[in-house]
């Protein structure tokens, strides 16, 4: 998921940093049982990333977390940014999800709203989920198998009216090629290979063997919706909650509210706990004032893209307050993908002359330097399995070659090339990156012009729409990509696989539709043995490089800075080395 999204993502991931969980305390943060505020200041560098800083049971106080731009959606079903799946767990219970862990042990996952994990057969073409007794929405009606398949036929098949999240489910469940979505199917009876045999029990029924199917299930398609309640696009004014927080108001482009639910009982819930009164969910707050809020430790930073160049300077460079930050890898590639639809660049030597041209040091510089990430030569960052270390395109010391450059243009049949770049807005390191960028270029005959975008309409309006790329001939694009799980085929497929191509909301933005990389996905997800996959993820990486639809640009880190009056901070592999959102408290009533 883009870092999106990413997830969790997108994925997400969106979507994917996991969950904070008070049972798992740093022997150098007892003092915030206490409540104290300078609890966290002792707890030392990346402290977050091995377990909970400020532990704290305390409930009471307000949550509030700043974003700079506006989310994709709030909506759990048609959402594919990493930290809305990270906050949609807060009123929004998947089937499985992560383990409340620190570190590595986040990428664990556990039954949510299931009782427990799927129960595979026909060589994992059928998976089944028993659900948890007991569930209920905000309003007090009981949750049923019905409300997931309902969930995921609106998330997966209305792509013209919910277009943002990932398609897993339309092109792995049978039959997902021909049906058109609940808001069209006139018989109410909806995709027949979602079986619902009992309120408890949901079926579904592939068309391929998949044998990750549990981390699917986990994204937030799966959190069940009442057919009732549903109002299409604008369900998301309305959300009914199924978690332990439920929506006071949304205030569309400016904020929202969460208050606890009542009718959540934590006896069918081991995993959410009830610590603020208040969530506040600011939006379009200026980058800076969000790194001075987070100092105050009044705010937390909702996109976990940690802080602005000024100041990192400025912490990195004080003891005192690098102790309160995590420098964290989570699964992330900054990556610029070249749109093969967009001539020259669907020939394969004018995309290796981008290549080669590209000053990567420099990009990195422009992000921040090393502590913001490793400069990448692969597609799959090596915290995700199936890494192979290898350079397709190797330069010396990673600071380009004018000549390759220019030796592939003569090959492609150009002397030059005149092209634009898409960045988003309100993402200054990825400005800076796509500027770097433009500079190495124009040294090989690269002419690219920076046309920006504002993130939250980067994949529906701009980049992730084919026919608006090709008039504004924008043949390359700036991207970060988190895996959607902790799988070689949870990063690669939605980036990768021609049939994550449609006419809006895509996230393969090279427009990459090749036979070999799809059929070695295909082939890779069907293995059951996890050796073999990771041996196929690592030939797909290969194949990628080979067709140059993307340039590898650093291996992403980022730098979170904790704020002093809140709980329960912990940063976790599942979500891209975020803060998990789902217990924190504060020390402030």
């Amino acid at each position: 998921m883009e870092g999106k999204r990413t997830i969790m993502r997108r994925s997400t991931l969106a979507a994917v940093a996991a969950l904070g969980s008070a049972s798992l305390l740093l022997s150098a943060c007892s003092k915030a049982d206490d409540g104290s505020e300078n609890g966290n200041k002792s707890a030392g560098a990346n402290a977050a990333t091995k377990g909970v800083v400020n532990a704290s049971t305390q409930k009471g106080g307000t949550v509030t977390y700043e974003y700079s731009d506006v989310p994709d959606s709030f909506d759990p079903g048609n959402t594919y940014y990493a930290y809305m799946y990270n906050l949609s767990r807060l009123y929004a219970r998947p089937l499985m999800t992560f383990k409340p862990a620190a570190g590595e042990a986040g990428n664990e996952l556990v039954p949510d709203l299931a009782a427990s994990p799927g129960e595979p057969s026909d060589g994992g073409k059928t998976w089944t989920y028993k659900l948890r007794s007991g569930l209920k929405y905000e309003d007090g009606t009981p949750i049923t198998s019905k409300d997931v398949k309902y969930a995921v036929e609106r998330s997966n098949f209305a792509r013209d009216v919910l277009s943002l999240g990932p398609n897993y489910f339309q092109q792995f469940l049978e039959g997902g090629d021909k049906y058109k979505g609940p808001y069209k199917d006139k018989s109410g009876k909806g995709l027949a290979s979602i079986e619902t045999p009992d309120d408890t029990t949901i079926v579904f029924k592939l068309n391929r063997a998949f044998q990750e199917f549990d981390y699917l299930v986990a994204t937030p398609q799966t959190a069940p919706v009442p057919k009732a309640k549903d109002k299409g696009i604008d369900y998301v004014k309305n959300i009914v909650s199924s978690g332990s927080y439920k929506f006071e108001s949304y205030d569309e482009g400016k904020q929202a509210v969460l208050v606890r639910n009542e009718n959540w009982d934590a006896k069918t819930d081991p995993l959410r706990k009830q610590y603020p009164d208040k969530i506040v969910v600011k939006l379009k707050v200026n980058s800076e004032t969000i790194d001075q809020d987070v100092q105050a430790g009044t705010a937390i930073d909702l996109g976990g893209t940690g802080v602005q160049a000024a100041t990192q300077a400025k912490v990195v460079n004080d003891a005192a307050l690098k102790a309160n930050t995590d420098n964290t890898y989570g699964g992330r590639l900054v990556y610029m993908a070249i749109n093969t639809q967009v001539a020259p660049f669907d020939k394969v030597e004018c995309r290796k002359a981008v290549q080669y041209a590209i000053d990567k040091v420099s990009v990195q510089t422009a992000e921040g330097g090393p502590i913001r990430g490793d400069i990448a030569t692969t597609v799959l960052p090596p915290d995700i399995p199936g890494y192979e270390k290898a350079d397709a395109y190797a330069t010396k010391d990673h600071k380009g070659d004018v000549a390759k450059a220019k030796e592939q243009l003569k090959a492609c049949g150009k002397s030059s090339i005149k092209t634009n770049i898409s960045a988003r807005s309100d993402r200054p390191q990825e400005i800076d990156a796509a500027t770097a960028i433009i500079a190495s270029l124009k040294k090989a005959g690269i002419d690219a012009t920076l046309k920006q975008y504002p993130s939250g309409k980067y994949f529906t309006d701009y980049a992730g729409v084919p026919e608006f790329d090709k008039k504004q001939n924008i043949g390359l694009h700036m991207m970060q990509w988190g895996a959607d799980w902790p799988s070689g085929y949870g990063f690669l497929q939605q980036i990768l696989h021609g049939d994550a191509i449609g006419a809006s909301g895509n996230t393969n933005l090279s427009y990459i539709d090749d036979k070999q990389i799809n059929e070695m996905l295909e082939k890779a997800i069907a293995t059951e043995d996890e050796a073999q996959r990771n041996s196929l993820y690592a030939q797909i990486d290969k194949r990628a490089m080979d067709q140059a639809a993307l340039v590898p640009l650093t291996y992403f880190k980022v730098l979170l800075y904790r704020p002093a009056n809140f709980t329960n901070l912990v940063s976790t592999a599942a979500f891209s080395g975020q803060y998990d959102y789902l217990n924190i408290g504060t020390t402030k009533k």
